[in-house]
């Protein structure tokens, strides 16, 4: 006989406590409700109580009701969690680390996968489709900021749909677009053995061409509505209200970035071979091999998975104070404890209280909650901070990009073996990995000894500050290097120099740091500083950025190209890099690095977080108590 709590005897009989007495009773009316437990053929009693026999029927109803353990009644999660049948979850059947561990295994090989193809667009698109370094770069700055784009698309399906459909929708488009690639790929590779450095393919057909675009972006739709959602979808798997499924979450977290760089790593190998060879196809082939292999990972475990109902978008909240304080405009803007919706929210409602300043909408709280509007007002006040972390995106973008560019005109020879250029990126992978995992142990000392105080942690405006210093140092050094690339070049057409690949290494390290410091902080301040009405608001901030980014570096590549490359000059980053002066290139981004530095220096210093609007609040509230 099991025994929990007070001793229970009789598990074939009656199950009774000491000393208290039973009765025999129908079985037929076995179920009770109210006070009474239903189901399981015993009543809800206190000590003292008559009991009656559990019923061996009941015993085994009982037995495989539990949560996996014999003689427990199911325990559902308590945050609201649904089975795939609408119901609410219970613990033991559906999510946890069983169901994490396989969404972490899709996460990984579609990582792995797409990051194949973002490392070599450029080659590929130089080398394969002819394309001279300036469009090379360009096509890549837009496929990104598309990728990007589509993420925020996800972000916002994901607020009317279930992330589970569209997790599976995103996954059924990469597999199409890689598979799309692979054959489009075998078309454009011609003839055989193109497609290596130095040696272009033969120009192409329109219907070639076309076909690549379309494979890429199905790509970007499918990559982008997946990472978006997939994460998430993986953190709905564990429960926050109970302790240990939080702790487990939260290393699922680091888990997962793990997985991704992982993923970049294997990547990374299969790029070696590529670029040492010229063999394209297989790698492609691999790839859509990962992400069919993602797709059968992410249906296995269907059954069992973890879901929370759509709870709609944070933008229809904005608007309809936007529009209630446009309709409100020619009206008397309420002030504190009068002609508010729900008088008294001013002085504290959760973190909220009325502010004084963006008075524009105060007139929404006229039929509005003021709660509400202060959400709005929060986001408002986040902008110009977010407008200066755009730039971040434009500084990492040329790693894959004019990066690589510089590293295949550059001499790769170690014994006999080539360095890809691509492959570099490994140091950028090892950089923002060591930083993020050694964060506590290097960085928060290095802070308390340089500002002498006993704070454990560092502000996230202090480290995407940082971030961005370290950006600017990035650029210059790697104008240097291109100063001294162009200085070893060999004088003829051939886009070459017998300057080093290996010294490309320090830029790597220091822009990997500088991704490690801002990312990271950047999506910290984003969760901290984002109104808990309008969360999900914190991931569409995030890829909207890195879309902007993405774009504003096609612009900025495209106007330098349009100045430069006027009256017969070849411009900064012609066809042949040793005709141009990317260096430049790199010195002016650097220079403007150091302004949106100086604007996020002046936006940060003047920013006011929730948690200074929440202790404003409650010292407001200690004055004016009687």
């Amino acid at each position: 006989m099991q025994q929990s709590g007070n001793e229970m005897v009789g598990f074939g009989d009656d199950l009774v406590a000491p000393g208290i007495e039973t009765r025999p009773v129908d079985t037929a009316a076995m179920q009770q409700s109210g006070n009474e437990m239903v189901g399981f053929g015993v009543d809800l009693v206190a000590p003292g109580n008559k009991t009656p026999p559990l019923h061996t029927a009941a015993v085994f109803e009982l037995q495989q009701s539990g949560n996996g353990e014999e003689g427990l009644p199911p325990v559902h999660t308590k945050d609201g969690s649904l089975d795939r049948f609408g119901k609410p979850a219970v613990r033991g059947r559906t999510g946890g680390r069983k169901s994490g561990l396989v969404l972490l295994v899709s996460q990984g090989l579609v990582t792995l996968a797409f990051y194949v193809l973002e490392a070599s667009i450029v080659l590929f698109t130089k080398y394969v489709m002819r394309q001279t370094n300036a469009e090379a770069e360009s096509t890549f700055s837009l496929w990104m900021g598309t990728v990007y784009l589509c993420s925020l698309g996800g972000g916002f399906l994901s607020d009317y749909l279930a992330r589970y459909l569209i997790s599976i929708y995103a996954q059924v488009f990469l597999t199409a677009g890689f598979g799309l690639l692979s054959a489009s790929a075998h078309a454009l590779l011609k003839p055989h053995g193109c497609g290596v450095i130095g040696k272009l393919c033969d120009p192409h057909a329109p219907w070639k061409v076309s076909m690549f675009y379309i494979s890429i972006y199905l790509i970007a739709l499918g990559n982008g509505a997946c990472e978006s959602v997939l994460a998430t979808f993986a953190a709905d798997q564990f429960d926050e209200e109970d302790p240990e499924e939080k702790q487990s979450k939260t290393s699922f977290g680091w888990y997962f970035v793990i997985a991704s760089n992982i993923g970049r790593l294997v990547s990374v190998a299969l790029l070696v071979y590529t670029e040492s060879t010229g063999n394209w196809l297989p790698i492609f082939w691999i790839s859509t091999g990962c992400v069919i292999t993602a797709l059968v990972f992410l249906l296995s475990l269907t059954r069992r998975y973890r879901h929370f109902k759509p709870s709609g978008s944070p933008i229809s909240r904005i608007a309809q104070v936007i529009v209630a304080s446009w309709r409100n405009r020619n009206l008397q803007a309420p002030t504190r404890g009068e002609g508010l919706l729900y008088r008294g929210e001013w002085e504290i409602d959760g973190t909220r209280r009325k502010t004084d300043d963006l008075k524009f909408l105060d007139q929404a709280a006229i039929n509005i909650p003021i709660t509400q509007v202060e959400e709005v007002k929060c986001i408002l006040r986040l902008l110009p901070v977010w407008l200066c972390t755009i730039w971040s995106s434009v500084v990492f973008l040329q790693m894959p990009s004019l990066f690589t560019e510089q590293g295949a005109a550059m001499d790769g020879t170690i014994l006999h073996f080539q360095v890809p250029p691509a492959g570099m990126i490994a140091f950028d992978i090892i950089s923002t990995s060591t930083l993020i995992v050694f964060y506590d142990k290097l960085i928060v000392p290095l802070h308390i000894k340089l500002t002498k105080t006993q704070s454990k942690t560092v502000a996230e405006l202090q480290r995407i500050g940082t971030g961005f210093v370290i950006a600017v140092v990035t650029m210059l050094c790697a104008g240097l290097v291109e100063q001294q690339r162009l200085k070893y070049s060999d004088g003829s057409t051939k886009e070459m120099s017998s300057l080093h690949i290996l010294w490309q290494i320090p830029q790597y390290i220091l822009m990997g740091a500088s991704k490690a410091m801002v990312c990271v902080a950047e999506k910290e301040f984003f969760a901290a500083q984002t109104p808990d009405g309008l969360k999900s608001l914190e991931m569409i901030l995030s890829f909207c950025c890195s879309a902007l980014g993405g774009y504003m570096c096609h612009t900025i590549l495209w106007a330098v190209t349009k100045i430069t490359a006027s009256n017969g000059e070849p411009g900064w980053v012609p066809p042949n890099l040793n005709d141009g002066h990317a260096d430049r290139f790199f010195f002016l981004l650097a220079a403007l690095t150091m302004l949106n530095l100086g604007l996020f220096v002046m936006f940060a210093y003047r920013y006011i977080s929730i948690s200074t609007q929440m202790r404003d609040g409650i010292e407001e509230m200690e004055e004016v108590a009687p």
